[in-house]
């Protein structure tokens, strides 16, 4: 085995999940990363976890899906598990990243808000999703297998006390910000409210209310967005690639939309509930390690010079205890490049313009 997998394991246990001997831990094995399941379950057993694990497959789900009739009901005996688990470990990595491509529009959604309460039991617990590279990985990626290998081990295997230290600065300036304005070339000029609103500081720590490995992100949850903006990084959605989104908001949600390519795709996601038209997420890319697009949300939304949005669902960990921010079945996120033509404002004041942060050599008021 590559030594580099048991110190992915390391890093995912020690310090993302930070799991405790006796504590109840579901790990998800996607369709290749068996090997990355190997040690993660070496690990765990060393700490004294208990274990229990799944298999997720894209080409299962596709089975069931197209062949069920649409009537979905919550699985109780899914949800019964994430209810007693502390901790649950997504190991990502299938054969085909387009295997759900033909299950309709009309299924997914109906699945996905059958499914919603398990999806909240799940994000009750310390959860943390990472990837084993694969084969279909490297070539969604465009890359060659050793090539992604490195791309994926760069990503992971950092020090993360000084990215989370880095990072601390721009959560400062969001939590103690009340309005934040993206402005790019390309016509984007997108105002949204962050009153009252906490920044995570996604450090690939649950200790840090970061539930991605690799992470570098700072992100909150917007609302009343108004304008537009244009999301020029190409992405996956429900199994579809789509380019070129363009969204219009007026009075906090999603008024048009229009993409170059897999705009049917993006109207199933916007049309699956109220909330899917509202944002639930702004992002803000810090990972400097991170240095291409890999079609891969995990990667990407990462990587700095980099502005994502998620239509959908808000994560609590960015509200104030007494309040409920966006709900939905759905979390879609997309993303804009602003390493050139853009100013990034936080209550006026232009905190990255061009990519580079005002604390970074370079910078030009």
């Amino acid at each position: 085995m590559d030594l580099r997998i048991r110190e992915h394991a390391d890093v995912l246990v020690d310090w993302s999940a930070r799991v405790e001997p006796g504590d109840d831990v579901v790990v998800s094995v996607a369709e290749g990363a068996h090997e990355l399941a190997v040690a993660v379950a070496e690990k765990l057993g060393e700490r004294g976890a208990n274990v229990v694990t799944t298999y997720a497959s894209d080409e299962v789900s596709r089975a069931y899906l197209r062949a069920h009739d649409g009537d979905f009901e919550t699985a109780d005996h899914e949800l019964a598990l994430y209810e007693n688990a502390d901790s649950v470990l997504f190991l990502g990595g299938g054969r085909n990243t387009f295997a759900t491509a033909d299950v309709p529009g009309e299924t997914r959604q109906a699945a996905s808000r059958a499914n919603e309460a398990v999806r909240e039991a799940r994000l009750d617990t310390d959860w943390v999703s990472t990837v084993h590279p694969t084969r279909s990985l490297a070539q969604q990626a465009g890359m060659s297998v050793e090539q992604y290998r490195e791309f994926v081990y760069d990503a992971v295997l950092r020090d993360w006390e000084a990215l989370a230290e880095e990072m601390a600065k721009m959560k400062e300036v969001l939590d103690e910000g009340s309005e934040v304005r993206l402005r790019k070339g390309d016509g984007t000029d997108l105002s949204m409210s962050i009153e009252g609103r906490t920044a995570v500081n996604s450090a690939a720590s649950v200790a840090y209310d970061s539930h991605n490995l690799p992470s570098g992100e700072v992100f909150t949850a917007p609302y009343d967005p108004e304008g537009e903006v244009f999301f020029d990084v190409p992405m996956t959605l429900s199994g579809t690639r789509v380019r070129n989104v363009h969204l219009t908001f007026e009075g906090g949600e999603v008024v048009d939309y229009a993409a170059e390519t897999g705009e049917d795709a993006l109207g199933d996601i916007l049309d699956t509930d109220e909330g899917a038209r509202r944002l639930g997420e702004l992002g803000i890319g810090m990972n400097r390690g991170i240095d291409r697009f890999t079609d891969n949300i995990l990667f990407d939304e990462k990587m700095g010079d980099t502005v994502h949005l998620a239509v959908g669902r808000a994560y609590d960990s960015c509200l104030p205890e007494d309040e409920d921010g966006n709900s939905s079945a759905v979390h879609a996120d997309m993303i804009t490049d602003v390493s050139e033509d853009s100013r990034l404002e936080v209550d006026g004041d232009v905190v990255q313009r061009d990519g580079t942060f005002r604390w970074e050599d370079g910078f030009e008021e």
